[in-house]
Formats: structure tokens, sequence, C-alpha cells
């Protein structure tokens, strides 16, 4: 059946609708990693918006059992520009086309992506309206539609993907509180495979709730939307540094610099893909990093006491800080993959050598 993307500029996209039918409001951004599909359409870090992937051939190893960042998709809608109807994989459990159904997520094929993503880098992440089951659309009365809707930064998505109540994953190491902001399944993995005890508390946990866990450390997640949307997490954050070893990643991450006094701004098209250069200002080297975010942390408003220690090779913009005052640091990167390159896994290492310098439990 036909399905249509409709832009704010006016610019309508006709192709071919499989998932699930109906129509859906979203920001357009594009990523450009050539694997990790299951791992992107699962990602709380796309809530709020309508993914293009760049590689043209989507499917074709199918969707398993292992690679959930999440347990369902928060992403608005999905375009590819082929969709592989009969994936071939070991591991495969269904199709794409089965599992978008399955979970409500509308998706669009035979849509010129090359295009779609070049208008996006001219002119930015636009909004769009995606729209499937019909075979006419009313163009007025969508971009009506969508001149009334609020834009990404207008909506708190956390609320839509954090966790609902605190859980815990046993460990006979050192206890991580982890601040649930739309965390991914790798960045619990990757603390719970060096043995950690992780408990995951919801974003709204407050200062005084989390020092009652009695944590060794904490962990500041990934998350959609604009970190400015979150003022609750920023004042928590701000009571909570320096208190124990801390480690945050992505939104985490613009959290931990807005809570030390730092300013945000949003990106044209954002980072989003499996291959962004990133140099860690320490050692001059650059490592290729899976990246998912539409805002970045202002280095000029940083206080004294925070200095930057990664930027991004494309354009220069800030991609970590590292406190020198207290145990605290970040990347605006995605260390733990989930798809993408692990070069930068090491990071939870130095996350556990700060736990253990830092440990009050030592024997």
């Amino acid at each position: 059946m036909k399905g249509y993307l409709v832009l704010e500029d006016g610019s309508v996209w006709e192709g071919n609708a499989f998932g699930a039918a109906g129509k859906q409001i979203g920001e357009v951004v594009f990523n450009t990693s050539m694997t990790g599909y299951q791992e992107v359409l699962t990602d709380p870090s796309y809530c709020g918006q309508i993914v293009v992937m760049t590689y043209p051939l989507i499917g074709n190893y199918g969707i398993n059992d292992d690679d959930f960042q999440s347990a369902k998709p928060a992403l608005r809608g999905f375009i590819v520009k082929e969709w592989a109807q009969e994936p071939s994989n070991w591991r495969s459990r269904q199709c794409v086309n089965s599992y978008l159904e399955e979970q409500g997520v509308f998706a669009l094929a035979d849509i010129d992506t090359r295009a779609l993503t070049r208008k996006i880098r001219s002119h930015g992440a636009l909004k769009g309206i995606m729209v499937s089951g019909q075979e006419e659309i009313n163009v007025p009365a969508l971009l009506e539609e969508l001149a009334n809707s609020p834009s990404l930064t207008e909506q708190c998505l956390v609320e839509e993907v954090t966790a609902k109540e605190k859980f815990t994953l046993a460990g006979d190491g050192p206890r991580v509180v982890v601040m649930d902001f739309g965390a991914k399944q790798s960045i619990l993995s990757s603390l719970h495979e060096r043995g950690c005890e992780v408990v995951v508390v919801p974003a709204t946990a407050t200062a005084e709730e989390i020092k009652a866990l009695e944590p060794d450390a904490i962990m500041l997640s990934n998350g959609p939307g604009d970190p400015t949307a979150v003022p609750y997490a920023i004042e928590t954050v701000r009571q909570l540094i320096g208190y124990k070893p801390l480690f945050a990643i992505c939104l985490g991450h613009q959290i931990l610099a807005l809570a030390s006094g730092a300013k945000s701004y949003k990106l044209p098209f954002g980072h989003r893909g499996g291959n962004q250069p990133v140099k860690d200002l320490s050692t001059g080297r650059i490592y290729i990093t899976s990246q998912n975010h539409g805002y970045v942390i202002d280095g000029d408003t940083l206080p004294e006491h925070v200095e930057i220690s990664h930027i991004n090779m494309n354009d220069n913009s800030l991609e970590g800080i590292r406190f020198k005052n207290v145990p605290a640091f970040s990347v605006q990167y995605h260390p733990e993959a989930g798809p993408g390159p692990g070069d930068c896994n090491m990071l939870f290492d130095q996350f556990m050598e700060l736990i253990e310098e830092h440990s009050e439990r030592k024997a």
C-alpha cells in the first residue's frame, strides 16, 4: 500500500508503506550506520523522531533475540530505500516488516533516502508527518496539523522512556546507580559484565533517594530530546556532583554539563551513526565512535573547574568533559556502541578504576 512523508517545508515523499498503518508526527533525522538497524529501532534516544537510514538495504539479516536495546521501539517512524522481505541470518527470528507491524511502528520504503538526507543536511532537521494506508492525502491539512504540533524542544520525551520503577541487576562488585533517561541495554550490560551491582532508577529520582541506596558510583544514561526539558534531573545531578564517582553518556553528559553551569544548543541535523571521528585531547588519539544526538554543549560556557576532554573532528563540537576538582567525567558519544564500533569501551574500565580509587569499601 502507498505511504507518504510530508515535511514542514511542503515537500511530499511518496513510497510504499510497511510495518504498521496509520499516521504519525516526528522530527525527521538520518542515521549513517551500515548495520545495526535493530539497535537503532530500539534505542530510546530516538523517541519523538522519524529515522531515515542512509544505507540503501535494510532488513537483510532480520530481527534476532540478542540485539535489542530496549523492550520496544520508541521512535515515531522508520524510512528506508529498500527493505529485505526475505532475511538470511542464522540468528534471525523474524523479518523487519513483521516486527514493525507487531510493535506498531510506521515505515516507508522506496523513498529516495539520498535526496531526503541531502535536504536534511541543507535545511536541518525538519518536522514531518507519515501517513500510510491511503491512496491520496490532503497536503494542506497535513501541513496545518504539522504546524500545530509541538517541536522536539517542547516535549519532555524522557518521561516516555524512563523506567517506571527501580530495578536491580545483581552483582558482587561496586553498586552503580544508573539514572535512567532512556538507557540502552548495552550501557547496563557494560556495567554488569564488569561485576557491578546495577541499580536503575527513574529519571525523576531525587538526590536523597539515590543517596539512600548507598551507591559506590553514579551513571547518567543516554536519552531523547532537549536536555533543558528535564530541569528536575539537572537539579538532582547538581546535588550529586562530587558525592561519588560519576560517569555520564550522551543526554546524561549534557545534563551533567548543564548542572555545572554550562549551556547547550541544537545542532542543525545532529550526529547519528557509527562512524564519527572523535579526538581525545589528553592523548591526541582519534577514535571512531557511535553517536546519536541532536544537542551539544557550548564549550565556551563551561566553568573553570571543568575541562574539555574530547572534540568531534568533523565540526569541532564538544564530545567530552572532565571535572578537575571531583571524580566526574562524561562523553557525548556512545562508548558502549550498540550499534557501532566498541573502540571506546575502555571508558567503562576507567570508570571502574575511578570507583576503586574512591571506594570506601576497600578491604
